[in-house]
């Protein structure tokens, strides 16, 4: 295959296109990266899956080891040890392998490839408006120049043919009245919250849902980063109750004994949008239960995980009641397909005129994408 290069003066010239080859490191990396996940940051866990794996496919060889690898990983900056303050410097033993926050970083940037990879050939982009008038992006229209607009939004090309109708040529000349100026729409910004299910149905029936949806949100995180920088995401995990995690903490998310207590998990998020002082807000809500616990005035949590609790059901359609006058949309993703939770769900969704998709495990990311680029549209 061959390359395509310019050069001025001279025109097209061909070259042979010689293909990036890929180190040792980089191709161990990405099975280590993909292991991680799986193991919630676990260094050690993964280190004996990845030989495990060596033991059935040969991914390591007299040129590469284990222990190359792991060399690799320590001068690139990717891990590190953390001392033991009990041992101290006392030599017994090396320290705990733990993540820098450049592996985390690089955990995002691999999510983003597996779910949004296709995206990131787009150019950096807002959130467009229906609304023109003095905006930040040029939308391709032409008007006529009126008092007060930006005289950098004159476009020359059709002023100056104005000029040339208006004057003729042999009287060029180029008045206010020739004047064309492009117009431009408002970006928009985002607030969004998303609020991830941790309770223990989530890795039952031999089916991990925790670790895709991890990818998601670490690959939404890291899209909303590059491409929409002045937006802002929040994340939200709810069990038993519901508590705000870093993005930096994404990798090491773990479920719990929990049941299933949306309402907490709303009532933090719409706490968290009331904050926010932008006009879009949204709350995407990734679950596969329904709603079983919700904690009570004394402090206790009330607990059913039969079937639709009418107190508990009655509470969460409050929330989305509540959600809707401060038109806070919801959409939620049920990756299952109880019919108990589908039923919640059509109630839930009615109740907040918000959107609701069953999905796999294998589609939730684009899913979750392209209402996100729905939702772009500034509500007036």
């Amino acid at each position: 295959m061959e390359g395509l290069e310019f050069e001025f003066g001279k025109g097209f010239t061909f070259s042979k296109h010689v293909p990036k080859e890929i180190s040792h490191f980089e191709r161990v990396f990405d099975v280590f990266k993909e292991l991680l996940t799986h193991t919630s940051g676990n260094i050690e866990e993964a280190f004996e899956w990845l030989e495990t794996l060596d033991n059935e496919y040969d991914i390591f060889s007299d040129e590469y080891t284990l222990q190359d690898f792991e060399d690799d990983l320590k001068k690139r900056g990717y891990i590190k040890e953390e001392i033991d303050p009990e041992e101290g410097n006392s030599g017994k033993g090396a320290g705990k392998k733990i993540l820098t926050a450049k592996l985390e970083s690089a955990l995002r940037e691999y999510a983003l490839d597996q779910i949004f990879g296709k995206l990131k050939k787009s150019g950096v982009g807002n959130h467009r408006t229906s609304k023109i008038g003095v905006g930040d992006e040029r939308d391709g229209e032409n008007r006529a120049y009126q008092y007060g607009d930006d005289l950098s939004l004159v476009n020359m090309t059709e002023s100056l043919k104005n000029a040339q109708i208006n004057n003729g040529i042999s009287d060029l000349r180029l008045t206010e009245n020739d004047l064309i100026v492009e117009e431009t729409k408002h970006k928009a910004q985002m607030s969004t919250v998303l609020m991830i299910d941790i309770s223990h149905s989530m890795i039952l029936y031999g089916e991990d849902r925790i670790t895709p949806a991890k990818k998601v949100a670490m690959a939404l995180v890291e899209l909303i980063k590059r491409k929409y920088p002045k937006d802002t995401i929040d994340i939200i995990v709810f069990g038993n109750e519901a508590w705000p995690i870093k993005i930096k903490d994404l990798p090491y998310l773990k479920v719990g004994p929990y049941h299933t207590n949306t309402v907490a998990g709303l009532e933090l998020a719409m706490d968290i949008l009331r904050r926010k002082r932008n006009t879009n807000k949204q709350i995407f809500m990734i679950t596969d239960g329904k709603p079983s616990c919700v904690q009570l005035p004394t402090g206790e949590f009330y607990k059913n995980s039969n079937g639709l609790d009418e107190m508990i059901v009655g509470k969460c359609l409050n929330k989305a009641a509540q959600a809707r006058k401060l038109k806070i949309p919801i959409t939620t993703f049920m990756i299952a397909q109880d019919p108990y939770l589908r039923q919640f769900v059509e109630l839930f969704t009615a109740q907040n005129n918000g959107k609701a998709f069953l999905t796999g495990l294998s589609g939730l990311g684009q899913m979750i994408f392209e209402d996100y680029e729905k939702n772009r549209i500034k509500r007036i």
